[in-house]
């Protein structure tokens, strides 16, 4: 069993509870922040004592940085951090679209993550420790008015400047890119899609290369 300690955002359910469990099968500690308290409650019931609670708003950063701060404390460092959180659109489009609506998926889907990256990396680079960032293939290929997608193309942007920077003292930085993944994100169930045991499986794959593999991305499609 390892002590390595992974901290994940968007917690609670979809890919960052599959996550979070894949991980503690592992043998991770895993620190599970997001805003829904009773489910990460009934989660840690579930995963035992390798995993803690920290119910909070990723978008908020002091909520972020007691949330880290409360995990290195009670695990006693951190060597990953998954900037899992995000949301896309109701009313998609440009003119038609909520200004409101994007204010908070670019809230969520951009400011959290990066207020994931500022509060981890002090504590990562202790350990020469692993970022990993959600991103999608929304964010790889271009789509008609797609706001959401451009929060994507964003990440992995940050995905591959952070990868550049961490490499300097030895850390990495991965991101995800899955399609359509059958999580609460859709009203309707996807079962043909990609499951979030998939993606989870995908994080604890890249979180276990060896010291001199630098996997910088997943791109990872449905065969339904």
């Amino acid at each position: 069993m390892t002590d390595r300690v992974l901290f994940i955002t968007g917690a609670s359910s979809g890919i960052g509870a599959a996550t979070a469990r894949t991980a503690v099968a592992a043998g991770w500690h895993v620190g599970l922040m997001a805003r829904s308290a009773d489910k990460l409650d009934a989660l840690v019931a579930e995963l035992g004592d390798r995993a803690l609670a920290l119910p909070g708003d990723a978008t908020d950063l002091a909520a972020q940085e007691r949330a880290v701060a409360r995990l290195v404390e009670a695990k006693g460092g951190l060597d990953a951090a998954f900037a899992n959180a995000g949301t896309g659109l109701d009313t998609p489009g440009t003119v038609e679209g909520d200004p409101e609506e994007w204010r908070r998926m670019i809230d969520l889907n951009i400011m959290a993550l990066l207020y994931t990256a500022r509060v981890a990396l002090p504590e990562l680079k202790k350990r020469r420790g692993q970022l990993v960032l959600t991103g999608s293939a929304a964010g790889k290929r271009h789509i008609a008015g797609s706001i959401y997608g451009a929060t994507k193309w964003f990440v992995h942007g940050y995905a591959g400047n952070m990868s550049e920077e961490m490499r300097e003292w030895g850390g990495r930085c991965t991101v995800i890119a899955p399609g359509m993944v059958d999580t609460p994100f859709f009203l309707e169930p996807k079962p043909d899609k990609i499951q979030p045991e998939d993606i989870a499986r995908a994080v604890v794959f890249a979180l276990d290369q060896s010291e001199t593999s630098d996997l910088r991305e997943m791109f990872i499609m449905p065969t339904g």
